[in-house]
């Protein structure tokens, strides 16, 4: 008896600790190690904004990706970003490059988008399942994440009940058919975005190679 109770205990304690080794969130932004060109993304099932399971990997197989990951709707630098890569939407689409731009934000808060494309998609990534893959996972501050939670009314991933809370770098990635990356931008500093040019070329050099 005490022996079934200790190997139960031993495999519960296992499954706890290999749960913990799979969880990939920095301490800060500073310290966040995104994945670098000529790695590959591994397919996740993300949400669309009527809660329908969408897979990452077979929407890359239809063309060259543009993968915009940003924090959420709520913050206006990432809002002015998706509309500056809207302006250039259909030069991306004449180098075959779809859009899918993909945060934190519930389904139902990206129904509220007014970007509405079947070139630019925008998905939920409420787990963060993506961002930790992608290694921009970070946890704020206490301070931060009380001052974004009482000043701006968002509700944010919580990883650790409610002691801690996780958001994403924002960052680009370039992605071929393959899920290979190309070309990755990921700036602590939230407020530097990549200009519209720089992307261009770089989803250019994909079709090149």
């Amino acid at each position: 008896m005490f022996r079934s109770l200790l190997i139960t205990a031993l495999l519960a304690l296992s499954s706890q600790a290999i749960a913990a080794t799979a969880t990939n969130i920095a301490n800060s932004a500073e310290q966040v190690s995104p994945l670098l060109p000529g790695l590959t993304i591994q397919n996740v099932d993300l949400k669309d904004q009527f809660g329908k399971s969408v897979s990452l990997g077979e929407r890359f197989k239809e063309k060259t990706t543009v993968l915009i990951v940003y924090r959420g709707g709520w913050c206006p630098y990432c809002s002015r970003q998706l509309a500056s890569v809207q302006k250039i939407e259909k030069q991306l689409a004449d180098l075959n490059a779809q859009i899918i731009a993909i945060s934190p934000d519930s389904p139902e808060k990206l129904a509220e988008s007014k970007i509405s494309s079947p070139n630019y998609q925008l998905l939920s990534d409420d787990s963060l399942a993506l961002s930790q893959q992608l290694g921009l996972a970070f946890y704020l501050d206490a301070k931060t994440a009380k001052i974004y939670r009482n000043k701006l009314g968002v509700n944010f991933v919580s990883l650790d009940g409610e002691a801690k809370v996780a958001l994403p770098v924002p960052a680009v990635f370039v992605v071929n058919t393959k899920g290979l990356i190309h070309f990755q931008y990921a700036n602590p500093n939230y407020k530097v975005r990549l200009t519209e040019d720089l992307l261009l070329a770089a989803v250019k050099s994909v079709n090149e190679q």
